[in-house]
């Protein structure tokens, strides 16, 4: 199944610098993509659903986004909407 998908960290787009120099080294964020990265979500439970309309996000993103807002202790997704922009 095709999930939606966003823009490649080292894409020079609408800045003069990618997205992934504009994160420090040493931020949390860089540590819980690696973390989700090495994990097999299909071993954990993680399914493709099939649908129809528009594809669903990758469950890893929204894994990793979870992580985050737990870590910072962001409960409400309106904030975590604010913290992904």
């Amino acid at each position: 199944m095709e999930y939606q998908q966003g823009q490649d960290r080292e894409q020079l787009s609408l800045y003069a610098t990618c997205l992934d120099d504009m994160i420090p080294g040493e931020n949390s964020v860089r540590l819980i993509d690696q973390f989700v990265n090495l994990l097999d979500l299909s071993q954990m439970g993680f399914q493709t659903i099939a649908t129809q309309g528009r594809p669903p996000y990758d469950p890893a993103d929204l894994l990793k986004l979870f992580i985050y807002g737990y870590m910072n202790q962001m409960r409400s997704s309106r904030r975590l909407e604010k913290e992904a922009y």
